[in-house]
Formats: structure tokens, sequence, C-alpha cells
């Protein structure tokens, strides 16, 4: 049987400091400017979102006038010590928060017929055409290893191509909401949309490394998730496909084209990270970078970057500046140095300890959405109140979570964004592996190339230069490899190169200027299509 008790003398002792903390916030907040404290308020409690707000409200203003000051912790993690127990309390599943994300695409319905009235009333009245979604776990060989799965297909149609998408270092699916009902309008097209092995609200099986040395440590890192994609991709029975991975997922796409040849039509990595070389990530026996255009991620302010104005003192990419990168990369293609920011030695030291920052959320508690707020807060500023709370909760509910592939980072990358294995040193041999091994009377069978797209926000701090120095890597790949080839070869080569600058856009282009980045998707979509059915003509 179950006893009540006085929660404001029984609360576990960690509880009762981040009441009397949050007492102490309110009672700041509630004094005036003569230090008294005016009646009781009325109002409730802000959300995240509203806190958000009233923290860029606090920064100075862009004609230079400074505007009241938070306190400078309230500044970085404005969700209140309050609203953080709160959450920590009552926090809902990760599943029911990334149906709440889902909730926002309009059109789409869900296979089942779960979907809300208002759901129907526009899936009737779709102009693009009638469209479902359906959320599956596929299920995987060996011990607790299932991929989420979101899949989106146009009823009575013909399915011809597939695009799958992959998310970045502990992220989700759900953070692609604003494309998935764009990109479902280009008829002949299966969409899929990916949780990678243990994150999301894929499976978390326990992440541990075999190898002991340093370059097979990496190869096992990332096949760790690699060969869990190609797995899915065994289950579904795709044949060939497109593949697009933003950040960590554009890194693990280059990886996954290279191990598993003749699978992909098209490889589009959004902000991918890992392509510049940097000779202190590569080289066991030098120290490791200490600086790093990641810290971006943590201080850029979205609703800046999104209306075209960004931070103050930011070391952001940008159109104009992109040029001269471009000339750069083309004299030089092996030698990029993206621009530096310092990182902290503290940051260091959790970085080589595999301490991420979902430990950190993980070890707070209550204090975790507080914590988490100081990224959402930055990141989703620039979008509608409800989808913000949506995306904060969704970010909340998938970072606490029990680590597993977050610990594979630090084997990939060095303190930062430098890739152990850089991608510039690989990107030539995309789309040239072997598909079919020689045999005594038949040469071995190899790839003729396919398109590789690259694209980066005008203020992304993954460097540009990166991109535009893969290009100019395979592009000299091509020409090297039609020099000893047949006329057949020659005439099968579709291999190509490109870089995309998303405008009024930062890492997270896919949902910072949703409406471009669709537009450009759509674009290589149709092309990806029309090639594939005169292909599919010539053998006819």
């Amino acid at each position: 049987m179950l006893k009540t008790y006085s929660s404001s003398f029984l609360l576990p002792k960690r509880l009762k400091l981040i009441s009397l903390a949050a007492r102490f916030d309110d009672h700041k907040s509630n004094m005036t400017t003569d230090g008294t404290i005016p009646g009781p308020r009325s109002q409730q409690p802000m959300l995240a979102s509203q806190r958000a707000q009233a923290s860029a409200q606090s920064q100075p203003s862009s004609d230079g006038d400074q505007k009241p000051q938070r306190g400078a912790i309230g500044a970085y993690f404005p969700l209140g010590y309050k609203e953080a127990a709160t959450q920590w309390w009552t926090s809902i599943s990760s599943r029911q928060a990334e149906r709440n994300v889902l909730s926002l695409i309009p059109s789409l319905r869900e296979a089942d017929g779960a979907e809300t009235s208002q759901g129907n009333h526009t899936a009737k009245n779709d102009p693009f055409g009638q469209r479902v979604w359906r959320s599956s776990m596929v299920q995987l060989s060996g011990k607790n290893r299932a991929l989420n799965e979101l899949s989106i297909h146009r009823t009575d149609e013909q399915v011809d191509d597939t695009l799958v998408m992959l998310h970045g270092y502990g992220a989700g699916l759900g953070f692609f909401y604003k494309n998935f009902e764009p990109l479902s309008r280009a008829k002949g097209w299966q969409l899929y949309a990916l949780d990678m092995l243990g994150m999301g609200n894929s499976t978390r099986p326990p992440f541990k490394i075999k190898a002991t040395n340093p370059k097979e440590k990496i190869a096992e890192a990332e096949n760790w998730f690699i060969d869990a994609l190609e797995e899915w991709r065994r289950v579904r029975k795709i044949e060939k496909f497109t593949l697009m991975g933003h950040s960590l997922g554009g890194y693990l796409a280059v990886s996954y084209a290279l191990k598993y040849p003749g699978r992909l039509n098209k490889l589009i990595l959004a902000s991918p990270v890992g392509i510049p070389e940097d000779p202190w990530a590569v080289n066991a026996d030098m120290p490791e970078p200490e600086e790093s255009t990641m810290a971006n991620e943590f201080t850029q302010d979205q609703e800046s970057i999104a209306n075209g104005r960004p931070a103050p003192g930011s070391d952001n990419n940008n159109f104009m500046r992109a040029r001269d990168k471009k000339a750069a990369a083309a004299a030089n293609p092996n030698s990029t140095t993206p621009p530096k920011r310092p990182l902290p030695s503290w940051l260091v030291w959790l970085w080589d300890a595999n301490v991420s920052p979902f430990s950190i959320v993980r070890m707070t508690g209550p204090l975790g959405p507080r914590f988490v707020s100081g990224w959402t807060s930055r990141r989703f500023n620039h979008l509608p109140p409800d989808e913000k709370e949506a995306l904060h909760t969704y970010s909340y509910s998938l970072f606490r979570q029990k680590g597993s592939g977050e610990y594979a980072l630090p084997y990939i990358l060095a303190p930062g964004a430098f890739a152990r294995s850089p991608v510039i040193n690989r990107i030539q041999d995309v789309g040239r592996q072997v598909v079919k091994p020689a045999t005594g009377a038949k040469p071995a069978v190899r790839e003729t190339g396919f398109p590789i797209v690259f694209m980066y926000g005008d203020n992304d701090w993954m460097d540009v230069a990166g991109g535009f120095a893969a290009e100019e890597k395979v592009k000299q790949g091509i020409v090297k490899a039609l020099l000893n080839v047949t006329e057949e070869e020659k005439r099968r080569e579709g291999g190509s190169a490109k870089v995309v600058i998303v405008s009024k856009a930062g890492h997270h282009l896919y949902i910072d200027n949703a409406d471009e980045f669709n537009a450009y998707i759509r674009k290589e979509m149709e092309e990806t299509r029309a090639q594939g059915l005169r292909e599919r003509a010539m053998r006819s």
C-alpha cells in the first residue's frame, strides 16, 4: 500500500536543492529595480521557448544598444530549475515525443489509420496525391539490434526509386519533419528515414571496440553503423537507392559507399563532418587539436542566421567568401584548413575520456532538461512556439537514453570536428569500387561513378572549403578513371560532383531554410529518376 507524505519535507535531497534554487531564481526575477519584491504573480511558468525569447531580448540589439542582461548561467540555459524538474518528472517516452514531432507534418496520414481528424481532412484533400507514413522497428541479426524506421510512400503508384535519409550525431529522424512532406511529392519515390543503430529510437546495444590498431579502431567504429545500414537494405530488399546523410550521417554515408559498392544511385552529403584533413587528428604521436569551429554548434543563434544576420563574433562561412574558398581548394585540393576557434581544454579532456554531452544530460537528472535547453533554445529559436516545444521535448527524450552509438564519436573524430580518417583522402574512390571480382574468364566489374552532391548552409560552421576541395578531388578521379577504359565504360560513366550553398542556413540547413533545401533535393531526385528511366529503357 502506497503512503503519501508532505512533499515539502520528504523530497529527495537533490530535488530540495533544485526547489530552493528555483525559488531563489523566482525571487530574483520578481525583484524590482530598487530591490523590493512586488505582489504575487498570476503568470504561469514560462516555457523553454519563452525563456529563449527572453534570453534573446537580453542581448545587445542590432543597433548596438545594450538591452537588460540576465545572469550568465540563465542566458545559456534559459529553462528554469522548476520547469526542468517538472519536465524530468513528467517526461513522456521518446516514442511519444517522436510522434508529437511527426504530428507537425501536414497532409501525410499514418498508414494504420490512427491519424487525427485534421490529418484525415488534409489527406483527403492532398493536392499531391494520397501519401501515408508508417513507423517500424526493423529487426537485424544479433542481440538487441534493430533500426527505427519511418517510411513514406505514395499510394497506388509504382515505386522505382528510393531515398534514404540519415541524421547526424545523437539526433533522430524526427529532425527531418520539415522535409518529409515536400520530398514525398516526387512521384515514383519511396522515402525512408532511419535512426542509426545506438541513436534515436533504434535499439542501443553496448558499443565496444575490440581492435587495438588506430586504423582498425576507426574501421570498426564505422562498420558498427554501416553494417547495420546494409543489413537493413537487405531486409527491405532494396537493390539501389539514393543516400542523403547529414553531418555524421554524411560521413558514414561515404564509408557505406566505399564498403558496399554498387548500391547507390546518388550520394547527397548535407554539411558532412570529417572532410578536411588535420594532421593532428590522424597522427597518434602528435597532440590532439585544441580548437575547432564546432563550438559554433552550441553558440550560434539560428534566428539570426535564418534572418540573414549571423551572430556577432561567430566564425561562419558565407556565400561571398565561398568563391574564394573554391579557388583556394582548386589550387591545392589536398590542403584544406578550416577556420578554427578555441576549444576549451576541459572539453578536450571529456572528449578523450569518452564523456559525451548526453552523459552529462543523464548525470544531471532533474537538471537535464535545463542543460538541453542551452542547445534547443538557440537551435530552434527561429521556429514557431509549438514546433520549438515539440523539438525540445524530443531532443531531451533522445539525449537522456542509454549511451550506445554516441561512444563511437571519439574513434571517428578528434576533439572538434576533424576526422581521424578524413573524407578528403577517400572521396575520389567513391563510385570506383569493384562490384564483382575478376574470374578466370572475366575481368573485374567496377562502378563507373555516380553523382555526389555537397550541401552547406551559407553560415555553416562546417567549412565549405572542404566541400570544394572534395569536389575537385572527385573531378580529378573522373579524369583518371577515363584514361584507360573501353568505349562502353566511357558511355556508362556517371560520376560528377558539385557544391550547393543553401542561403540563410547554418549547419542544420535542412531545417534552417527547409524550403530552399527541399527544392534542391527535389531537383536531385528528379534528375536521378530521369536517368533511371533512361537506363531502364535502354535495357528493355
